[in-house]
């Protein structure tokens, strides 16, 4: 991928603010896919002037390689929303039995997460709201897409996606499902989000918390 294209999450969010901003979105409502994706997200909604939240999704990663995405999950209140990747669960031979308790073991994480990051605050509303769903980056896009049908569910006016770097696959995948998807860069030779960033180290659930209060006092 050549040079790193942003110095870490905080640039990266405003590169994408800017662009975003140049675009008509009206009544935003940004919701960062945790963890490092809140990072980026709370500098878009800073140049959108919009709220921040948080849309929490989990990758269900198959048994044998867990790095290697067979589906997600996302939640946006009580009801969750699962995305399989067919492709992956042929190509690995993986079953419903092995897809289903990679489920339930992320579903205890997605709640886990969403209690820590919300600290008992509803869920967003997005009834009516130009969503603006944000992540770090697309690599196979299933947690994103999960996210896009965890929102579709709330009655948005608007879906985009926002992310400063992804794969071309997973950008060409996900933009039929959306109102507008915007990606900074997505190489022909992609091969990890880390890449495009100077440094990519793993974001804590206390820097998700900070980024939410920050954006909050900001509004």
């Amino acid at each position: 991928m050549g040079r790193r294209a942003f110095a870490d999450r905080g640039a990266a969010g405003r590169a994408l603010g800017e662009h975003l901003a140049r675009r008509p979105l009206p009544a935003p409502l940004v919701l960062g896919l945790p963890r490092g994706g809140v990072v980026v997200a709370a500098e878009v909604a800073a140049a959108l002037a919009a709220p921040l939240d948080v849309l929490v999704v989990r990758k269900l990663g198959l048994p044998a390689q867990p790095e290697l995405a067979m589906g997600a999950i996302a939640a946006l209140g009580e009801a969750v929303e699962t995305v399989r990747v067919e492709s992956v669960l042929v190509a690995a031979g993986a079953g419903s039995a092995a897809f289903d308790e990679v489920g339930r073991r992320e579903l205890v994480e997605l709640r886990r997460r969403e209690a820590a990051y919300r600290e008992g605050r509803p869920p967003p509303a997005v009834a009516g709201r130009a969503v603006v769903l944000v992540d770090d980056g697309l690599a196979t896009g299933a947690t994103m897409h999960a996210a896009v049908v965890a929102a579709r569910s709330g009655s948005p006016a608007s879906i985009t996606v926002a992310v400063p770097v992804g794969s071309p696959r997973a950008c060409d995948a996900l933009r039929p499902l959306v109102d507008d998807l915007v990606c900074l860069l997505a190489p022909p030779s992609f091969r990890a989000v880390g890449h495009a960033y100077g440094d990519f180290g793993q974001t804590t659930d206390e820097e998700v918390r900070h980024a939410l209060h920050g954006a909050a006092r900001e509004l």
